[in-house]
């Protein structure tokens, strides 16, 4: 088979895949409200609720990713945790209770952790460097905001509106075994790019003590719990602080979370892409600065010109895919790009998950809903001041060197 033939295949499928973890990690944020009437749930429940969520997918997508990077294949990890996810997503419609409901959840969490950092890896490795980073923005950014933010809300309000909530979390049970089978027929076991063969001087695989010597990568675990911390602030409080210290009423809200999901997905491969031709330090700086605008905008804006701003400042989930996969994949031997991956997606996910929401709920409660928005801004802020240390690894950018040569110089 044609090499871009295969590239395209596996971006398509992964692209696909992750998309549906967003679409079941976000479905419970959608269908709470039909929940907490049925369960008689309120939403401290619902913080709790994400908060095990990010706190076990942290450490699944560490450990997992560890233990992937030391078998010969990734595909049946992949496979395997595709399958856990999706059953734990449609056994939360046989819920009754809040803890059930909280076991099912941290359960999900755990099997969806290692998707991310497998996924990456995978597609790091059979990607052409010319279009590295486009590919994995588009599976790290571009599918959540398609499939997890624009596509799941008006299905699974349909669902849960004519059938039960409960029907909405079973219906999620088909596509998840489609993805596992389309998985299993057409990933290969093993497939590495010449450009991602090189060996590099970082130990054996999994040297998790190894990996935090190397700049760029304990920049990327620091910049991940201060953008985490954006991100999450933002999806968290958006609604909440938009309808109750701004006064907007439900549908003006409504078209503003939809203006954030087009962001989402525009911005996720169109900065991806703009690091392949211009570098991805340069594009990592300016496009965090311009998100740690988008909370002053949802703070300060008019109503005539907020739709329009809020897509033009979204820009922080980009920049994902930047530190959170292709500086670290370009920064590695592929040996352990999953295992980088993973913890830099743990750690991010442990503070900016799980700690910098529950510290912001009570600033709120304390200080008022303006706060969380200072904090999220604060956040992107300090990310972007961490990015100014980074060490440029685009090929394109790095020198007239091949591939393998421009990614050793990342090393040092």
């Amino acid at each position: 088979m044609n090499v871009n033939t295969y590239e395209n295949r596996l971006l398509l499928i992964l692209f696909v895949c992750f998309g549906f973890v967003f679409f079941d990690r976000l479905a419970l944020s959608f269908l709470f409200p039909f929940v907490a009437a049925d369960l008689n749930l309120n939403n401290s429940h619902l913080g709790m609720l994400s908060s095990v969520l990010a706190l076990m997918w942290a450490l699944s997508g560490m450990t997992l990713g560890h233990i992937a990077d030391k078998k010969e294949s990734k595909k049946y990890i992949l496979v395997i945790s595709v399958i856990a996810f999706t059953l734990c997503s449609a056994l939360s419609g046989l819920v009754t209770t809040f803890v059930s409901l909280l076991i099912f959840r941290g359960l999900m969490g755990i099997a969806e952790g290692p998707v991310l950092p497998i996924s990456q890896s995978l597609l790091a490795a059979a990607s052409n460097p010319k279009r590295r980073g486009l590919n994995m923005g588009l599976v790290n950014a571009s599918a959540p905001g398609l499939i997890g933010a624009i596509i799941a809300p008006p299905i699974l309000i349909w669902l849960a509106t004519d059938y039960g909530w409960r029907t909405a979390f079973y219906a999620t049970m088909v596509p998840g075994l489609i993805i596992a089978a389309l998985i299993m027929l057409f990933v290969r076991n093993k497939h590495v790019h010449e450009s991602m063969a090189a060996t590099h001087h970082l130990g054996g695989k999994g040297d998790i003590k190894a990996l935090l010597k190397n700049r760029n990568i304990l920049l990327c675990v620091l910049i991940s719990c201060f953008y985490i911390s954006w991100f999450i602030t933002l999806i968290s409080f958006t609604p909440t602080f938009l309808m109750q210290a701004r006064g907007f009423a439900p549908d003006a809200m409504g078209g503003i979370m939809g203006s954030l999901g087009f962001a989402w997905m525009i911005w996720g491969f169109v900065i991806s892409a703009l690091s392949d031709r211009f570098g991805r330090k340069p594009m990592m700086i300016l496009f965090t600065l311009i998100a740690t605008a988008c909370p002053m905008v949802l703070l300060y804006a008019d109503a005539d010109s907020m739709l329009p701003l809020v897509f033009l400042t979204y820009t922080g989930l980009g920049c994902f895919t930047l530190f959170m996969a292709t500086i670290p994949a370009e920064t590695v031997p592929a040996s352990q790009v999953a295992t980088a991956l993973g913890l830099i997606m743990g750690v991010g996910e442990l503070f900016g998950g799980f700690i910098t929401p529950t510290v912001a709920g009570f600033m709120a409660d304390a200080y008022g809903l303006d706060i969380v928005m200072w904090i999220a801004s604060a956040g992107s802020l300090i990310a972007m001041v961490l990015a100014l240390f980074l060490k440029e690894t685009a090929p394109a950018k790095v020198g007239h060197l091949t591939a393998t040569e421009a990614l050793a110089t990342t090393h040092g």
